[in-house]
C-alpha cells in the first residue's frame, strides 16, 4: 500500500501544478472544469482517510477529464 500512497501522491503534486495553468476555452463548460478540482479534491480526502486505493482512482479521474477537455478544445494548459 505504501507504493501506491506514493504513486498517487506524486500524480497528485503533478496534478495540481497542471491545474494552475489550465484556461478554460469555452465559458459555457465551467461545470466541466469544476469536476477536475473536485477529483483533486477527492484525492486528497481520500489520502487522508488512508483509502488509497479510491485516491489513485480520483486522481486517475482529474487526468481523464484533463485529457478529454483538451482533446475537445475546452480547455487548454498555457
Amino acid at each position: 500500500m505504501e507504493e501506491l500512497k506514493q504513486e498517487t501522491e506524486k500524480w497528485l503534486d503533478k496534478i495540481k501544478e497542471k491545474r494552475k495553468s489550465i484556461a478554460l476555452m469555452d465559458n459555457s463548460k465551467k461545470d466541466m472544469i469544476k469536476n477536475i478540482d473536485a477529483y483533486i479534491s477527492d484525492t486528497s480526502h481520500f489520502l487522508e482517510k488512508k483509502d488509497y486505493i479510491r485516491a489513485f482512482e480520483a486522481v486517475v479521474w482529474a487526468w481523464s477529464w484533463i485529457e478529454i477537455l483538451e482533446e475537445l478544445e475546452i480547455i487548454k494548459s498555457e
